[in-house]
């Protein structure tokens, strides 16, 4: 069946043609799923959530742009509406800290473990650390999503850096360091190789 076909059975109804668009779908927003949340119950339970949502708005979409993409917005929106619902995601002091830079060879990381990492990290830090550094939203984006301001943004993404530093500091390696950093740095070259390499370490996780 064609995605076309897919989409047109889904907007009738047709509980098929939505377990269909399930298989097809659910590994990817899974893996959107996982990096936003602390923990695989909440990854799924948020896919869950995030599919419920798709079927009933899939009538609005009009076929303009990636139907990938729709869907993925909608995953994220999903998991960011929890979590403003949880906690405030603002932080009262807005200053920015300077940046780190470290040069270490990429291929060295435990990117698992970086991911953990990242699990750890209270709401608001996991939610813009992961906006910023692996789906690329600006900070006008993010403090749009999160009701919060630019300022807030930049102290949140900041106070992330400091919070995994420390972690990989005790526990890890200077390596896993330099690499955490080189990736949040402004290389977007850097930048993209390591949300590639995420992305692939979400998937095996679906089902672990």
């Amino acid at each position: 069946m064609s995605l076309e076909e897919l989409v047109h059975n889904c907007k009738q109804g047709n509980r098929g043609a939505q377990e269909q668009l399930y298989r097809r779908y659910a590994s990817v927003l899974y893996g959107i799923c996982l990096k936003y949340s602390r923990n695989k119950a909440e990854a799924e339970d948020s896919l869950h959530d995030s599919f419920m949502t798709i079927y009933n708005k899939i009538g609005q979409y009009g076929a303009k742009g990636s139907f990938e993409g729709w869907i993925k917005r909608i995953t994220v929106n999903t998991v960011l509406q929890k979590y403003r619902k949880q906690e405030h995601l603002k932080v009262v002091s807005e200053n920015v800290a300077d940046e780190i830079e470290v040069a270490v060879d990429q291929e060295n990381i435990d990117l698992q473990t970086l991911l953990g990492y990242i699990q750890q990290l209270p709401n608001k830090y996991r939610l813009t650390f992961n906006m910023y550094v692996l789906d690329g939203y600006s900070h006008q984006e993010i403090a749009q999503q999160l009701g919060t301001s630019e300022g807030t943004s930049k102290s949140n993404l900041s106070r992330a850096r400091v919070l995994l530093k420390e972690k990989i500091e005790a526990d890890y390696s200077r390596s896993a360091l330099g690499v955490l950093f080189i990736l949040i740095g402004e290389s977007a070259s850097e930048r993209k190789r390591m949300k590639k390499k995420i992305k692939k370490l979400t998937k095996p996780l679906e089902n672990g």
